[in-house]
């Protein structure tokens, strides 16, 4: 049992890494219109992570450093809790 949620959660991580590494690419397009769907998840999900990380780290020089400290912050979420996982089902 305690594989099977090890491997949910990191799956979860993985699927979310995925789709804001997508949203970042998707910001290079200029013609992609944000208000239709898939974009407009990918967009909203994203929003989510970067934007309080927009309010630490303002754009320097047009420069929008937000999804770096996402994955940084992301990674050590993923890091304490499967690391609690672990523990807890001592594999």
């Amino acid at each position: 049992m305690g594989i099977t949620i090890y491997k949910t959660i990191l799956n979860l991580f993985n699927a979310t890494y995925f789709i804001l590494v997508v949203g970042c690419l998707l910001t290079w397009l200029p013609n992609i219109n944000w208000y239709n769907q898939p974009f407009r998840f990918i967009r909203q999900f994203c929003d989510f992570f970067f934007l309080p990380c927009r309010k630490i780290v303002p754009p320097i020089s047009g420069i929008d450093f937000s999804p770096i400290v996402a994955f940084i912050v992301l990674q050590i979420i993923e890091t304490v809790i499967l690391g609690l996982v672990r523990m807890i089902f001592a594999f």
